[in-house]
């Protein structure tokens, strides 16, 4: 039974062992940094702690979910790339307790027990006689080690003394220095790291918010007390004039809220923009007060220069809309068509309405001030120009379907032509189309919106088409007022037909109806042409009478250009996928500026290791841990039993082999032999090294 046990106790020091020369070998260390170095390229390549929407936009559905599952999104907090910190830690920290008591023993020992045995089997070894005595040629050994800057011990041995000598002891101090510096580096990136906030979050203390809600609703197991986290790294929007305490940090696929002991207050923010369009630079005047004392201190910050303040770093980091407040007029383009309502919205807000006993959901979302883009001038040279201000929207319906527009507040000019513009994107990653209304004499929406409104009006229509036909066939015979209203009726559906289903549309009903009475070739071309005038003609009339209730007298080329133009969009109002068009009118500009709050206590530590990392290096290249001995053994005795000489062999080790040590072997080793008085080398060895 004793014999079983000690050797299951054998077979787990084995295994421990095993373990201990597996976590402090080459290779681990190789592999960990390896990945470390790739994960770090990914971490800079691939932006990080971008919107979800973003990342799903640029690589799509299957690479969103691959990259998703390995947490590339964010790197450096993903629970993989922790582990790979502690294993290179564990690594790092095993080699040094290893390794650093023996480098710690031999830059103190001299290694005076030598034989020459190990002392011929050297790679620098030489041996040579001098007729000088041992204790002289000892002193001048010493002497001249001394002198190349080393330290020098003699020992008497045996008849025999042995000269050994050491320098450049630090560089074994570098190897400890660079395996240190790692450890305190790791260490204070762990500090930094979201590793105590993961196990706070496993262990049921934090629980992560998927919801965006208002702070105050957020709850109160979502929450940190200031000071709970020894670092982090979170961010903030606030609004101008607004204040906040708290700084939100992404964590898993939600947040959780860190108080802050200070409240920070937005006095003021700014933004000075390039002549494309794009911010040059934004700043924000902030007030912080202390929320124990009461102190205030007020401090103007810009991108690159952060605010330190109480322990941690406020940074600028962007801005957005802070709620920008709006005013605008939603025409309806479908049901009471040409029906304006003044409403008011809010961006980050929403408003909902019921349009024809469906519950609809306006979500303004962002608001530009700027919209630079590049056209074409009059002289065919592209140039920038600016839209002016724009807001962006989803309309939702009840069913959560939602598409996105962005509306302008001005018409745009297009070669001479105004039009507002609405652009629409129904899909996430889609391409945005935009809708071109034309802007009458007046610069606005009112006659597009009225002549769509009239010929929406299936009555009006019928009234303008029989009006029409009553003109063509007064003073003939043929026809009565039965067959006129049926004509009336016949072209009032063609004329819903164009404006529901567009230009196709209408093609393909014309070319039926023919079919359908029997008509062939030059007929059927003739009665083709024939539909098409008398559709365009209603569409005129329908227009003119639209302008003379506006009270316009004399028609134009604009106003033909117009009329055409209005048929464009017409055709393609179908496809624009909301029942209204959200026309904005004026703003109250408000901005929010973008921080991100940082307290880093590891920081500090990382510069230390940083710093002892570099010492360490160039510790360990600049630095040469050099070994040299000189045995002197007396030679044979001669006739009246006198020592006839002495024997001296000379043997040398540099920790790191190279052609100046062979220089500096050869030079010691014949200055010896010259101030020894010997000539002659008997013995040069290029054996390997053994210990």
């Amino acid at each position: 039974m004793t014999s079983q046990a000690q050797t299951a106790r054998k077979r787990r020091r084995s295994l421990v062992s095993r373990l201990y020369t597996w976590l402090t070998s080459m290779n681990l260390a190789i592999a960990l940094l390896s990945i470390l170095a790739i994960a770090s390229v990914i971490g800079t390549v691939l932006k990080q702690n971008q919107p979800f929407n973003d990342y799903l936009i640029e690589f799509g559905p299957y690479w969103f979910e691959v990259f998703k599952a390995l947490k590339l999104y964010d790197v450096y907090s993903a629970s993989w790339f922790v582990a790979i910190l502690l294993f290179l830690l564990a690594s790092t920290s095993a080699c040094l307790i290893r390794n650093t008591p023996g480098f710690l023993r031999d830059i103190k020992s001299f290694r005076l027990n030598a034989q020459e045995k190990s002392l011929k089997a050297f790679a620098h070894s030489r041996q040579f006689e001098t007729p000088m005595g041992g204790d002289e040629v000892a002193n001048r050994a010493r002497g001249l080690l001394q002198h190349l800057g080393y330290k020098a011990r003699i020992k008497q041995r045996d008849g025999e003394t042995l000269v050994a000598a050491r320098k450049g002891g630090m560089n074994r101090i570098g190897y400890v220095l660079t395996h240190l510096g790692m450890v305190v580096i790791l260490v204070g990136g762990l500090v930094d790291s979201k590793m105590y906030l993961k196990t706070l979050n496993m262990l049921g203390v934090v629980e992560v918010e998927t919801r965006d809600l208002p702070v105050s609703k957020v709850p109160e197991e979502s929450h940190l007390p200031p000071g709970s986290l020894a670092g982090f790294r979170g961010s903030v929007n606030i609004p101008e004039g607004k204040w906040g305490d708290v700084a939100f940090i992404g964590l898993k696929d939600g947040y959780v809220v860190q108080n802050l002991p200070f409240k920070i207050e937005v006095e003021d923010f700014f933004v000075e923009f390039y002549d494309t369009g794009m911010p040059k630079s934004f700043n924000s005047k902030l007030t912080l007060t202390d929320k124990e004392t009461g102190e205030s201190t007020s401090e103007t910050i810009r991108v690159n220069h952060p605010l330190r303040y109480q322990g941690y770093n406020i940074f600028q980091s962007s801005f957005g809309d802070g709620g920008t407040e709006l005013t605008f007029d939603a025409w309806q383009l479908a049901g009471d068509i040409g029906t304006r309502q003044e409403r008011e919205g809010k961006v980050n807000d929403d408003t909902t309405f019921q349009f024809n006993d469906q519950k609809y959901t306006l979500e303004f979302r962002d608001f530009s001030l700027f919209n630079v883009n590049p056209t074409k001038g009059p002289d065919g040279k592209t140039e920038n120009t600016n839209f002016g201000p724009s807001v962006t929207f989803r309309l939702r319906d009840a069913s959560g379907q939602a598409v996105e527009y962005e509306n302008y507040f001005q018409p745009v000019d297009f070669d001479g032509t105004k039009y507002f513009l609405s652009g629409v994107t129904k899909e996430v990653g889609g391409q945005q189309q935009f809708l071109f209304i034309p802007a009458d004499r007046d610069n606005s929406l009112e006659t597009f919106m009225a002549f769509y409104a009239r010929l929406k009006d299936q009555e009006a229509v019928a009234n303008i088409a029989a009006d029409l036909i009553g003109q063509t066939t007064q003073g003939e015979e043929q026809g009565d007022s039965q067959m006129q209203s049926a004509a009336a009726r016949s072209i009032a559906d063609l004329v819903k037909t164009f404006v529901n289903d567009g230009f196709s549309a209408l093609g393909e009903r014309v070319d039926q109806s023919l079919a359908e009475r029997g008509l062939e070739g030059e007929q059927a071309e003739q009665a083709r042409n024939a539909s098409f005038r008398v559709v365009q003609s209603v569409l005129m009339r329908t227009y003119m009478e639209v302008l003379d209730e506006q009270g316009v007298k004399d028609f134009t080329e604009e106003d033909a250009a117009f009329f055409e133009d209005a048929l464009d969009v017409i055709t393609v109002i179908p496809n624009y996928g909301s029942p209204i068009y959200l026309a904005p009118k004026t703003f109250n500009h408000i901005q929010s500026t973008g921080l991100e709050i940082t307290r880093a206590p590891g920081m500090f530590w990382v510069y230390l290791g940083s710093l002892m990392l570099v010492a360490g290096i160039f510790m360990l290249f600049y630095i040469h841990y050099r070994r040299l001995w000189v045995l002197i053994k007396p030679t044979s005795l001669d006739q009246d039993d006198q020592p006839g000489g002495h024997r001296v062999v000379v043997a040398g080790t540099d920790a790191r082999k190279n052609i100046d040590f062979d220089q500096a072997f050869a030079q010691f080793s014949d200055e010896l032999q010259r101030q020894t008085g010997s000539n002659v080398a008997n013995h040069m060895s290029s054996s390997p090294e053994k210990g």
